[in-house]
């Protein structure tokens, strides 16, 4: 039962960890501004609101533009998204480090 248990304070403590590198994988897979820049679009910044994305997937008639930009949008929201597990995970592996140790 203790090996039980410290195999998973090592994966609770790991966990915000891996829930981050997740984040920035998504987060680098996300190009738009490289997108853009493809498409003759100038971008003043290199981090694209994705308001500008939705407004150019609207405008636009590229079929591989919109397919482009469409990913660039889920590649930000899974960024999102792990990036709220990452925050969500630390306190209850800080609360359980404390009782545990």
């Amino acid at each position: 039962m203790s090996e039980l248990k410290e195999y998973l304070v090592a994966i609770a403590v790991c966990s915000p960890l891996f829930f981050f590198i997740i984040a920035v994988a998504f987060r680098l897979l996300d190009n738009s501004a490289s997108i853009f820049l493809k498409h003759d679009i100038l971008v003043d910044t290199s981090y694209v609101s994705a308001d500008v994305i939705r407004e150019h997937m609207k405008s636009s008639n590229d079929a591989q533009l919109k397919k482009s930009l469409k990913r660039a949008l889920l590649c930000r929201k899974l960024h999102n998204f792990f990036m709220i597990l990452m925050v969500i995970s630390i306190p209850p592996v800080i609360i359980a480090c404390f009782f545990l140790f």
